[in-house]
């Protein structure tokens, strides 16, 4: 069985990444799993506080669209979120 769930065969640190584009690959990788309801459902339960669990990004335990990077976000993300106008 654990053959067929990705945590198992991929690097562990994919599902507690840092960069965003690895944090999508992870989220995809849990589409696949068989086990994708359950693990999520624990991890609502266990209120993890970071990683990706049952295809769903978890910060501070609570799961959330996509995760951020570090720093300040983009000029085009704060706009986009309905964020101030940047200054010329």
């Amino acid at each position: 069985m654990d053959s067929l769930l990705p945590c198992r065969t991929n690097d562990p640190e994919l599902w507690f990444a840092e960069h965003s584009a690895e944090v999508e690959r992870a989220k995809t990788l849990c589409r696949e799993c068989p086990l994708i309801d359950g693990c999520l459902a624990g991890a609502l339960e266990r209120r993890e506080p970071w990683g990706v669990w049952g295809g769903e990004v978890f910060v501070d335990g609570a799961v959330v669209a996509r995760k951020r990077g570090r720093g300040r976000p983009r000029k085009s993300e704060t706009a986009a979120a309905g964020g101030a106008p940047a200054a010329a």
